[in-house]
């Protein structure tokens, strides 16, 4: 299985991005992680199979918003609110088991990232 993410882009501090992540074949839990420069890959958001699930790491909620369309093998993240602390490249991953994508340890397929810059 392959993901493809897209949506990345510059934008101002309070506007918004939406990030897609298309998978090419059957996935589980899906996610979405991002690095920083300098710091280390970080959780940022993850919905389960059915959809009926959604995770987030709180410096993101209330803000961030995960969704999924399993016709399409796909799951999205709208980011609302950005500030310049959620600049990083994000990458898109998913599970190949039953458990949610809340942590690294179990991905089994991760997207090339995509660039999210927020300026102040």
């Amino acid at each position: 299985v392959q993901l493809q993410a897209s949506g990345g882009g510059l934008v101002q501090t309070g506007g918004s991005l939406r990030l897609s992540c298309a998978a090419s074949g059957r996935t589980f839990s899906m996610g979405w992680f991002r690095q920083a420069p300098g710091k280390e890959r970080e959780f940022v958001a993850a919905i389960s199979w059915s959809g009926g699930r959604t995770f987030y790491a709180d410096s993101v909620k209330g803000r961030f918003t995960i969704s999924r369309d399993n016709a399409k093998n796909a799951v999205s993240l709208q980011m609302n609110s950005l500030k310049p602390e959620d600049t990083a490249v994000y990458y898109c991953a998913a599970r190949t088991d039953s458990l949610v994508a809340t942590q690294e340890y179990g991905i089994g397929y991760w997207g090339k990232g995509t660039q999210v810059t927020v300026s102040s």
